[in-house]
């Protein structure tokens, strides 16, 4: 059996018909899975994650969850306010304070 797992799950995963631990009989049903739910989340979520499919150790395939820091900021270079500013949660996107009235230095102010 191969599994395909997410790496964590968002509130988008969360609220969707998707599931987390899908079993497959072959290793390519797993593979054309992770990648196929993989790609219509990068299309269907907010876009402020993005998700890759990768093999893992054994018979598993990991679909990768990472911050999409131009979503976020706003900057077309990607800068995220994550540097300069007091402090943001990656995962949950929260800004807790902003630094000197809103900006933190990269040009497009603190989420």
């Amino acid at each position: 059996m191969y599994t395909v797992q997410m790496e964590e799950e968002c509130e988008c995963f969360k609220k969707s018909e998707y599931e987390n631990n899908v079993t497959f009989q072959t290793q390519q049903e797993a593979y054309k899975y992770a990648n196929i739910v993989a790609e219509l989340m990068n299309e269907e979520f907010c876009g402020k994650h993005t998700f890759d499919a990768q093999l893992a150790e054994g018979d598993m395939f990991v679909i990768r969850v990472a911050l999409n820091a131009t979503a976020v900021s706003g900057c077309s270079t990607g800068v995220s306010c994550d540097v300069g500013c007091e402090s943001t949660d990656d995962w949950s996107l929260e800004s807790t304070q902003k630094s000197n009235g809103g900006s933190c230095g990269s040009g497009c102010g603190c989420a």
